[in-house]
């Protein structure tokens, strides 16, 4: 399935539109700056927050959009009772008419910023993850010793690698990934957090380093760990086991939704 965005760039191939664009805001709103709609005379991509704002910024642009080529202009609105909404907040909202020679610039101004998330293993966790992450604005660097594990069906934003030793990827990883670790073997899961650690006494750019397993796979590995060099300081900086607290479903898809909740509880902290 296309993304929002192009799914506008390949409607503007048939007819104009009103872009919708969150300009700036104040308090509790329920989108933030650069959230944005396209209003088609029969269609809508996108969305702003819903209710009765959002209802409200359809019937401006579709009268916009009749009126044809124009400048953009903004609107402010208050979430308060005249709305039907009570977030407390103000939104401006800016309307602007495009068309497919605005292309270019419109891919440049929405295109969402995309986080890179280095996965290592794909097993049935790692798929039911990568399902996830698929619909996420991260950019997923999926990587295994197995070529053959990797499915054909894969969204536009994950990119497969093979590696082995799996390893051996960690050097080429993108720089601020968020790491995960959930390959088929304790061996190759040891081998990659070791990897990851040299990588971040080096260049302190792994922000997240995150090993699947239980408590007691994580005492064993601290134990090989310091084995190898490495201090607690340094052991500290991963997270064993992953996912966020009070979920515990082993089944993969759960995991899988809770490591995805966690992966954005740091890009939040970012």
């Amino acid at each position: 399935m296309k993304d929002s965005l192009g799914l506008l760039l390949q409607r503007l191939h048939q007819a104009a539109a009103v872009l919708v664009r969150v300009e700036s805001v104040r308090g509790s709103t329920p989108r933030g700056p650069g959230a944005w709609m396209a209003v088609f005379g029969d269609a809508v991509l996108g969305t702003i927050g819903g209710g009765r704002l959002e209802w409200d910024a359809l019937a401006l642009a579709r009268t916009l959009l009749a009126q044809g080529p124009q400048p953009a202009q903004s609107v402010r609105y208050a979430l308060g009772p005249s709305l039907g909404q009570c977030c407390g907040g103000e939104m401006v909202l800016q309307y602007q008419y495009v068309e497919l020679a605005d292309g270019e610039r419109l891919s440049q101004m929405l295109q969402a910023p995309s986080i890179p998330v280095a996965l290592f293993g794909g097993g049935h966790v790692g798929r039911s993850l990568v399902r996830v992450l698929s619909a996420l604005p991260v950019q997923v660097q999926w990587i295994d010793s197995r070529d053959e594990i990797f499915p054909s069906d894969l969204a536009a934003n994950v990119v497969c690698e093979h590696s082995d030793p799996v390893q051996g990827a960690v050097a080429g990883l993108v720089p601020h990934s968020r790491v995960v670790i959930m390959s088929f073997s304790h061996a190759e899961d040891l081998d990659i957090v070791a990897g990851c650690l040299h990588r971040q006494r080096v260049r302190a750019d792994l922000p997240f380093v995150g090993l699947i397993g239980s408590q007691t796979k994580w005492a064993a590995f601290r134990s090989r760990l310091r084995d190898r060099g490495f201090a607690e300081a340094e052991l500290a900086h991963v997270c064993c086991p992953i996912g966020i607290a009070g979920i515990h479903d082993k089944r993969p898809e759960v995991i899988a939704v809770a490591v995805a909740a966690q992966l954005l509880q740091t890009l939040d902290a970012a």
